[in-house]
């Protein structure tokens, strides 16, 4: 979708659909996929952090990583938050929120990668009455925030994210830093968690979400383990698998365990009766996601993820891959130029959205500077497509 501007707005916004279960692997695809991306390591060591590493347009879907980090909350075919924030026991809000942390774990498109969102990036998107704003607030290394308000459900989301993917011969994988913390105030609840990692093999070629998920409520108690595995070595498990458990962190006492896979279906099973339900279904949360729409044009800022990657996406989308590295190429340029007027100017950069801070942990925490997300420009549709 791209939507032109007028003086006082970017001159061009480019959308394009989530990705989802329904499959578009294909869309962007070069020819001869493996032997391309193996010959963009050569003069890589294994072990090497890639995060510095800058993919050519042939490599890259038409959005930043913002934008995908974004996806993943308001890209909903089914409301999990709604239903997170409606269960009257304690117990169930928890399944509900484990369930929902397991559809923020989206498909991703093997050989190509979103573009690496520029210092100051921001994206903005409201659903419903949902309203999610992300900025970049770091570059190198590259930290992500995002804050998410529902005023009518009295819900609150503050995200910080930092993946560090490393080389390792035959494949890449991306440890994702950061905390992640879902506020259901209605009832004084708050759930901390982290995210998996992200494996992508090339030989074999495939990728998968991978590693070991906490989730933990402080005010219940309770608390979850995930395990995201994927083919083991003898091919006795199939990828995107998940299991875990639910257990109260006082007693250590297993209350559920789940098992499934992270694309289709997660069962939980009561520990105490045998029960087993259906808590999780990839199918209604991550298929016929609906592109965004931009109804206010005006409000569009200039620093938005469409709006600065617009013209990239516009090279990709037509298969102009010369028109595609040009316009990557300025919009590189514009930050390097930007980067030597702060350093002459003897200037720090701030962040317009969050305040940054390193933790004791060693990692990186983001702290939203307004209690409320405004509703954004840019809307994705609820309901049926008519």
């Amino acid at each position: 979708m791209v939507i032109e501007g007028n003086e006082d707005t970017p001159r061009q916004v480019v959308l394009t659909e989530p990705t989802s279960l329904d499959g578009d692997s294909d869309a962007y695809k070069a020819p001869n996929l493996v032997r391309r991306i193996l010959s963009l390591f050569i003069n890589v060591r294994p072990g090497s952090d890639l995060t510095k590493f800058q993919l050519p347009p042939l490599f890259n879907i038409p959005k930043s990583h913002l934008q995908c980090f974004g996806e993943s909350v308001y890209s909903v075919g089914k409301d999990l938050l709604h239903e997170c924030n409606s269960e009257e026991s304690s117990q169930d809000r928890f399944i509900s929120v484990v369930a929902w942390s397991i559809s923020t774990a989206r498909p991703v498109v093997f050989g190509v990668a979103p573009y690496n969102s520029i210092l100051g990036e921001t994206h903005h998107v409201s659903r419903g009455s949902l309203n999610v704003l992300l900025e970049q607030v770091s570059h190198h290394p590259p930290v992500s925030a995002l804050h998410a308000t529902d005023k009518e459900e009295n819900i609150e989301m503050i995200w910080c994210q930092n993946p560090v993917p490393k080389f390792y011969g035959t494949k890449v994988e991306a440890e994702v830093h950061g905390r992640r913390q879902l506020k259901l105030l209605n009832h004084g609840e708050t759930y901390v968690m982290n995210s998996p990692s992200l494996l992508i093999r090339f030989l074999p070629p495939g990728l998968d979400w991978v590693g070991n998920v906490k989730i933990h409520c402080q005010e219940t108690g309770l608390e979850a383990e995930l395990c995201y595995l994927t083919n083991s070595f003898l091919g006795r498990r199939g990828p995107h698998s998940i299991r875990g458990r639910i257990y109260h962190s006082s007693s250590l006492e297993t209350l559920y365990e789940l098992e499934g896979h992270w694309n289709s279906i997660v069962t939980l099973k009561d520990i105490n009766n045998g029960k087993e339900t259906v808590i999780y279904n990839a199918k209604e949360v991550v298929s016929g996601l609906k592109t965004p729409i931009v109804k206010d044009p005006q409000g569009v800022l200039p620093s938005e993820s469409a709006a600065v990657w617009s013209a990239v996406s516009e090279g990709i989308l037509s298969k102009n891959w010369e028109k595609a590295r040009e316009e990557k190429k300025a919009v590189e340029e514009k930050q390097r130029e930007l980067v030597r007027d702060r350093n002459s100017r003897g200037q720090t950069w701030v962040p317009k959205y969050f305040n940054l801070s390193y933790n004791k942990e060693g990692g990186w925490d983001c702290f939203p500077t307004q209690k409320w997300v405004p509703p954004a420009p840019i809307d994705v549709p609820i309901g049926h497509a008519l």
